[in-house]
């Protein structure tokens, strides 16, 4: 089983989900993908965080949408292991990215900060202390990649690298054009970059997108349905990689799911 108590700076090392119904997300996910949510609460009772489990271990966090973000569908946010997140701010600034929060302390867990890119897709960098990111990764119904679609990829690969130090290995997906891996891991591959594809409606932004392991895709398009989602893409082959499938929870979050085409 692929757990995890740590991960190297440049590393993607959580997500979470920032949903305007944090009741309903909690149903939908914890039926879907089995999980079992824990609420984090502050001292007058409010509830700030929840994290989803899977046994033992940490696989995702959902929050409420911060305010100014109303009528807004859920996100999925990609976190990036970072060591000094100060350090690394000074980094994204210098290469042209934006800050949207500046780095503070959450708690005991560690500190995080949100940017954007120059292209426009945020993301946000972890430091961790007690939280150290998703205890369980890459195993059924968990958390297994991270991609970053943009029309502006040259650009975005270019950030990265300032930012991360991250290098690629282009894959070429013929109608697909090239896939850009980032180097390293155990998986061979940290994470991807791909161009927008030609026919995406303009108003998606250029954004990071977050992938879910799953044993039998077809399955869990029925259970998605089932808890009131939607499947914005049928199961389509990625050779050498799987089958995948692109669903909206009940809040309009996007996600796609992964069937890996071997172990």
């Amino acid at each position: 089983m692929p757990t995890f108590d740590s991960y190297p700076a440049g590393t993607p090392c959580w997500i979470d989900l920032m949903s305007p119904d944090v009741d309903a997300s909690k149903s939908f996910y914890s039926s879907v993908f089995e999980w079992d949510p824990h609420d984090e609460f502050d001292d007058d009772g409010n509830r700030i965080y929840t994290q989803f489990m899977q046994g033992d271990h940490v696989v995702a966090g959902l929050g409420g949408q911060a305010p100014g973000m109303e009528g807004m569908p859920a996100i999925w946010n990609t976190y990036i292991a970072s060591d000094d997140v100060a350090a690394t701010t000074a980094a994204v600034t210098e290469a042209g990215g934006t800050v949207m929060m500046p780095p503070m302390q959450v708690m005991d867990a560690g500190h995080m900060a949100i940017f954007a890119d120059p292209t426009g897709a945020a993301f946000s960098v972890w430091q961790a202390n007690e939280h150290k990111g998703a205890g369980i990764a890459n195993e059924n119904n968990t958390w297994s990649w991270n991609e970053l679609m943009s029309r502006d990829i040259d650009t975005a690969k270019s950030f990265y690298s300032s930012v991360f130090g991250w290098e690629y290995d282009e894959m070429d997906m013929g109608p697909g054009g090239i896939y850009n891996v980032i180097k390293g891991g155990v998986n061979n591959g940290l994470g991807g970059l791909m161009a927008m594809p030609p026919d995406m409606p303009e108003q998606v932004p250029n954004h990071w997108a977050v992938y879910f392991m799953v044993a039998d895709v077809n399955a869990t398009l029925e259970a998605v349905k089932a808890a009131g989602g939607q499947v914005v893409q049928e199961p389509f082959e990625a050779p050498g990689v799987g089958h995948i499938a692109i669903v909206h929870d009940p809040a309009g979050g996007s996600f796609s799911v992964l069937q890996p085409a071997s172990a």
